[in-house]
């Protein structure tokens, strides 16, 4: 059902055709990786917070980790992550497919600087078995997000 949802908003918005589906797990940030032909940190994960007793949705880079002290600055409370069937509920997509597409109306969409590194990204598309190439630009169009926001932080280079 959500990869339906995800797809049917792409389609009206003229990018179903960069909507990939595929025969193995695209659950996590590595599987997706691997499914896709990337590195893992051009995969744009959905991570779903409470935020003003809403839901949120922070997209990010794949290799960044939330950072609590930077959510806090950033929204003012502490950073608590829905839960199983919240994400389902509230979100409208289940973990391992969420993404900015499709979403219930009362989700904010954000997006994180983590993602500004990268001039072609990689969002889960509803499903633990998909994904969609997109240009920065597109994403930040087609999330509709409530904005920009820094709160993550990278990995040490090695």
């Amino acid at each position: 059902m959500s990869l339906e949802k995800a797809t049917a908003y792409l389609k009206e918005r003229g990018f179903e055709d960069r909507i990939m589906v595929f025969a193995v797990s695209s659950a996590t940030v590595a599987l997706a990786a691997e499914a896709v032909g990337t590195e893992p940190e051009r995969i744009a994960k959905s991570l779903t917070f409470w935020v003003g007793g809403q839901p949120a949705l922070i997209v990010c880079a794949g290799d960044a980790k939330v950072s609590n002290g930077k959510f806090k600055a950033q929204f003012g409370e502490k950073a608590r992550m829905l839960s199983l069937e919240e994400v389902h509920e509230r979100i409208g997509h289940d973990v391992g497919g969420v993404c900015p597409f499709g979403v219930e109306p009362d989700v904010q969409v954000y997006l994180d600087e983590s993602l500004k590194r990268f001039d072609v990204v990689y969002p889960a598309c509803g499903s633990s078995n998909s994904a969609v190439r997109l240009m920065l630009p597109e994403l930040e169009v087609l999330a509709a997000p409530k904005g920009w926001v820094d709160v993550t932080v990278l990995p040490e280079p090695v």
